[in-house]
């Protein structure tokens, strides 16, 4: 991946969920998402069929290039390479990064999660990845059972490693600012975005969280 790239990985990070945003709602809920300024899309939907499945990444692919927005997509490392996906998100039990990049190729996305654990972390690092994620660091409707994080974890790994970090989990705009000050580049969210009634107005509160930090570079 070129520097260039890497050092683009910031913001906000809107994570799909088929619950919540239900197939004949999910680009209408991704563009609310873009126009509200969410930086990354992450498809994820590990229920739906393959020709599904292949028809919303390929609508979405188009969606968020016409916004100049990522697209990542969970896990499944063949369907972000036929439809060209900017990347791919790997789960600690999944495919490693090393193996994912002689899919995808130097140029794609690969982040990892690495959870409440500074290990894992090394081991996505030197496996090749280009994010870290880390989380749940609040209560999650999504994932209530996820181990938890605390924000001086970020603080940890972003003295240990040159790559960007996520924090994901619980996340609103009343308890964000504590984590980009930790060390968080990404806010990934997934009910804070898409489970609001008000999508686009729900995604410029939380990018509001980085304009300070972004001013004072």
């Amino acid at each position: 991946m070129t520097r260039d790239k890497r050092s683009g990985l910031r913001g906000l990070y809107a994570i799909t969920d088929a619950q919540l945003s239900p197939k004949h709602h999910l680009l209408q809920h991704v563009e609310q998402a873009l126009l509200g300024g969410a930086a990354i899309i992450q498809y994820r939907d590990k229920t739906d069929s393959a020709s599904r499945r292949l028809a919303d990444v390929t609508a979405l692919r188009r969606l968020c290039s016409v916004h100049a927005a990522r697209l990542i997509i969970n896990d499944d490392i063949e369907l972000a390479k036929r439809v060209g996906a900017d990347g791919v998100h790997l789960g600690a039990e999944d495919n490693a990064p090393a193996y994912a990049r002689t899919i995808l190729g130097e140029d794609a996305i690969i982040g990892v999660s690495c959870y409440n654990r500074i290990d894992l972390a090394h081991r996505a690092a030197a496996s090749g990845a280009d994010y870290i994620a880390f989380g749940r660091f609040f209560p999650s409707r999504v994932k209530p059972n996820a181990v938890q994080a605390h924000p001086e974890l970020l603080t940890i790994a972003k003295n240990k490693f040159k790559l960007p970090l996520v924090a994901i989990g619980g996340i609103t705009p009343e308890n964000g600012a504590p984590l980009i000050r930790a060390g968080a580049d990404m806010l990934a969210v997934i009910h804070g975005v898409f489970g609001q009634t008000d999508i686009q107005a729900a995604c410029r509160r939380l990018t509001r969280l980085f304009e300070p930090q972004e001013k004072s570079r």
